[in-house]
């Protein structure tokens, strides 16, 4: 697009969402909202609460109010997986994997079943 072409465009997508602003600011619903949070920050700031202690007065069990104020999430570190080997006693084949998601695993639980071939496993450290 050209520069020109983008000026317009850009023209006239300010001119829709000014119109669009207009009309919102004539609509009684908006105000009605606008004046209710405005009493409801002069209260909060009257009585000295935030957002979060209001949330945690109506709704105890909002994700919100579990963690406290500036206290820091912990990361939980996944275990790692240890190593299977699975030796197949048909043909002596042997795969080193550490999850299910191995092509020639998947084919031999096809063919002989899940419980079988894990039966075949043997767990290295």
């Amino acid at each position: 697009m050209s520069l020109i072409n983008e000026y317009r465009a850009t023209e006239e997508a300010i001119k829709e969402l000014q119109a669009r602003l207009a009309n919102l600011s004539q609509d009684g619903k908006l105000q009605k909202e606008l004046e209710f949070e405005k009493k409801l920050r002069e209260l909060m700031a009257e009585n000295g609460k935030s957002l979060r202690d209001v949330i945690a007065l109506l709704d105890p069990e909002s994700k919100l109010s579990k963690t406290p104020r500036g206290a820091v999430k912990t990361t939980s570190t996944k275990r790692a997986r240890k190593v299977k080997q699975y030796k197949n006693p048909h043909n002596g084949e042997v795969i080193e994997t550490k999850g299910g998601n191995h092509k020639t695993l998947k084919e031999w639980k096809a063919k002989w079943g899940g419980d079988v071939v894990e039966s075949w496993a043997t767990l290295l450290d």
